[in-house]
Formats: structure tokens, sequence, C-alpha cells
């Protein structure tokens, strides 16, 4: 006789290898306080539609809140053989509380019950990561701030291009996480339909009230059908894909820490709490944990291609195939979580070479455009002046000089449209100054977009707080 909650139909217990390969309790069991949150609310909705007697509800209430005390304790043994988190509580519950315990799945299906419970956790950890977001932001703002106005050279195809703040640097990287933050958002609203109700793909004969099921829980809205609620993983999908995402961003400002904390570069320090040394040369500072966060990248787009490519061919409704979405969000979940978490410190701990990168500026041509630029001023056609700028690097180049070197008489023997005040024009900090356009590089720029990432943050903290709420309320 088959001894599992679901073995009614069958003669023989399952095979202990297939046992061990379907289930999934040592991944999903970090969902416990979702699922009993999941079940109080269904037993208080079952009492409240007549289906169950309210002294079954209350007994059913404290036993799966002796459960959750005794899982936070470390008292709980997790059995394999009861395949996930769903059956190991409704097991224990019903050992412990008896035949009421077995009337809670009444109405239920592990279906929407599973679907349940990585709502919630889900809309949880999403949460979670949009504050930590939100305190990388804040990292950026602050180290901007710090460094407000120190002149480095910006680049493209990593050859130097022009002259820009660090600031403006660092808050290209706050601009990337605001739209982190709003992809998060998208995923939270997804993440924010109750399916429980569903059953295991048609509904259910009980007269329940699942709109009062997502009140308890606090979801938003309900799945309007019972095949989707049960097989929908796309805010999963989403989650991942937003996820992957906001690892490349980070994954791109890893490179860059790497490269600006090198002996070539020189740009930046880190402090000595966020590096590794080496077991072999004593000299090293290695920037290891830039390394990971760029290296978990891989890892997490990894998830997301696994998940697209495990639902892309399943028929509706559920199929076991799904158990998959767990191990690969959980640990993206965690990736994510972790990575934001570091950086915020690295980024607070980090310490810039003023003089390194106002050497850096001086000792280039980042400031050419502004020499063509200045020409198309006066009126060349710029690609005149362009030709004419290009001209007098190469002359510099030959004989190693900069064009802050060059003489007016050098400079005319170019273009007679060339005045005194061209040394001037280019010295760094006059590059950087004059490029006052929206979104540019420039001091007032640079202080607008501060600006308004203060107000975007504190729109963000609200945000944070508004689902905070709602996450207390639903526990």
């Amino acid at each position: 006789m088959n001894e599992t909650l679901w073995g009614g139909r069958f003669t023989k217990n399952t095979d202990e290898t297939i046992n061990a390969f379907q289930a999934s309790i040592g991944f999903d069991r970090r969902m416990y306080r979702e699922d009993i949150a999941g079940s109080i609310a269904h037993a208080t909705m079952l009492a409240k539609c007549g289906i169950l007697s309210e002294s079954d509800r209350d007994i059913i209430i404290r036993g799966l809140k002796d459960i959750e005390e005794r899982i936070e304790k470390g008292d709980f043994f997790f059995d394999t053989a009861l395949e996930d988190i769903h059956m190991n509580i409704e097991k224990r519950l019903t050992e412990a509380i008896g035949e009421a315990g077995g009337r809670l799945h009444t109405a239920r299906s592990r279906n929407d019950q599973v679907a349940l419970d990585t709502h919630l956790y889900l809309r949880r950890a999403t949460m979670e990561v949009a504050h930590l977001i939100l305190d990388m932001q804040r990292a950026l703002v602050e180290t901007a701030e710090k460094y407000e106005d120190v002149i480095m050279p910006g680049y493209t195809h990593l050859q130097r291009a022009q002259p820009i703040l660090f600031s403006h640097h660092l808050m290209a990287y706050f601009a990337m996480l605001g739209r982190d933050f709003e992809r998060f958002v998208g995923v939270y609203q997804r993440a924010d339909l109750m399916p429980l109700g569903a059953g295991a793909l048609a509904g259910t004969t009980f007269p329940i009230d699942r709109a009062f099921t997502a009140e308890l829980l606090h979801f938003e809205a309900l799945y309007m059908n019972s095949l989707d609620a049960v097989s929908d993983r796309d805010y999963i999908l989403e989650f991942l894909s937003a996820g992957s995402i906001l690892m490349v961003h980070l994954s791109r400002l890893s490179e860059e820490i790497i490269l600006w904390c090198s002996r070539e570069f020189s740009f930046v320090e880190l402090d000595d709490a966020h590096c590794t040394g080496s077991s072999m040369m004593p000299q090293k500072k290695n920037p290891d944990v830039s390394e990971l966060v760029r290296g978990k990248t891989g890892r997490v787009i990894g998830h997301l291609m696994a998940m697209l490519t495990t639902v892309k061919g399943l028929p509706l409704a559920y199929n076991k195939d799904l158990q998959e979405d767990k191990e690969g969000t959980f640990d993206t979940i965690d990736t994510v979580k972790f990575s934001l978490a570091v950086y915020a410190r690295i980024l607070r701990g980090l310490k810039v070479n003023r003089a390194v990168t106002e050497q850096a500026v001086a000792e280039d041509f980042s400031n050419a455009t502004d020499l063509a630029d200045y020409l198309a001023k006066k009126g060349l056609p710029f690609r005149e002046a362009h030709a004419v700028a290009g001209k007098a690097v190469r002359y510099c180049i030959e004989r190693h000089k900069w064009l802050t070197d060059l003489t007016a008489e050098e400079y005319k023997n170019f273009s007679p449209l060339f005045d005194e005040d061209i040394r001037e024009v280019l010295r760094p900090e006059n590059c950087v100054k004059h490029r006052d356009s929206l979104g540019g590089t420039s001091y007032h720029q640079v202080a607008v977009q501060l600006s308004a990432a203060k107000h975007l943050m504190a729109e963000e903290q609200q945000t944070v707080e508004t689902w905070r709420e709602k996450q207390i309320c639903a526990e």
C-alpha cells in the first residue's frame, strides 16, 4: 500500500531512486513561510464559506503556526519521501492535529498551492531586490557627490575619447539601475496575482471565495483562468530576465572597476576589506568581488535560458517540468541580492586617485573634439574643422607634444580662425564645463542629474515601503 498523501490509487511505494530524483524539498523548503501563510488563508476562507468548521480552522491555524516555529528553531525533519515543502508540512500537520489536518486540502490542489507559494515568495524577493537596488543607487550618488569635480577620460572602443566628470560616469550606472528598478516593478505587478482556487487545472466544485483569499494575502488581482493560473511562469521569466539585465549592468561596472584599479590605470583604489591577496605574490591586491560578480552574471543568464527552454514546449496545464522553475530562480535571487549588497559596500569604500585622473586628461588628445568645435563655432564646416584638428593631433604626435603645448602661432599655421584663447578652451575643466547640453557631462548638468536622482530615489523608497507594508499584512 502506498502511504503517500496521493497514494490511494497505487499498490506500490515509489522507488527510492525515483523519490530522490523528483523530490524538491532540498530547495523548496525555503518557501515554508509562504506555504504556511497560504494554508492559513485557505483555511480561513474555507471556514468563512462554511466548508470547514471554525473549530477545525482554529486547530489547523494553531498547528501550522507551531510547525512554523519548529522550522525556524531547526526542530523539523524534512522527509525526501514526502517530495516537497507542501506535503512535508501537511503530513506533519495531520500527524499533530489528526482529522482536521486532512480537511485543509479541501478545494485545493498542489498545483495551485505551489503556484501560490511561488507568487508569494517571488513577490517578497522582488521587494528585497528593489530595496537593494535603491541602496546601490544611494551609494552611487554618495560617491558621485564625494568626487563631483574629478575629471577622468571618457572612452569609446576602450580608447580615450573626451574628458568627463567621474560623477557623470557613475550616474550612467545610476540610470541603468533606475531602469532595473522599473523592470522589477513590472515583475512585482505580474507576481501580484492570486492563483489559489484554480485547483489542479479546472477550478473546484466547492463554493469557495477566491477574492476573500486574495484579500487575506493582499494580492492586487486574481487569475481569471484556472488553466493559466497553474501553468503561468511568465512572472518568473520576467524576474530572471530583469535579474539578468541587472547583472549585466553590474558586470559592466565590474569590468571597469577591475581596469581602473589595475596598475595600468590606477584611477581608483578599493578598500582592503573588499579585496584579497595572493598565496604566492605578496604585493597583490585582487578585485575578487568584482570578478565574481562578472562571473556570476553568466550563471544568472543561464538560469533565464534554462527556464525559457523548459517552458517553450509545454502543453497546458501543469507538467512536472515546471518544478525546474525554482532552483534557478532561488539561485538568481541569492546571486542578485549578494551582488547588489557587496557593490554598495565597494562603492562606499572606493577611493579615486585624483592626481592620476587629472594627469590622464592633461596628457592625451581627448580635447581634440573641442578643437574642432572651436573652429566650427567660428563658421568652418565641421568636416573641415575635423580635418584641421586631426592634422594638429598628428603634428603634436610627431613632435611629442600635447594640444595645450602648442603656441598661438603654431595654431594659426593650421587655420587663421584660431585666436589666443584656444589653449584656454582646451583645458580639461573647460572641455567638461562647456558640454552643457541636457544630459551632458558639465558640472551643471551632473548637478541636475544628482538632484533628479534624489527625487527618483524618494519615489522608489515609497514604492518599496508600500510593498513592505503589504508584505507584513500578508504574513
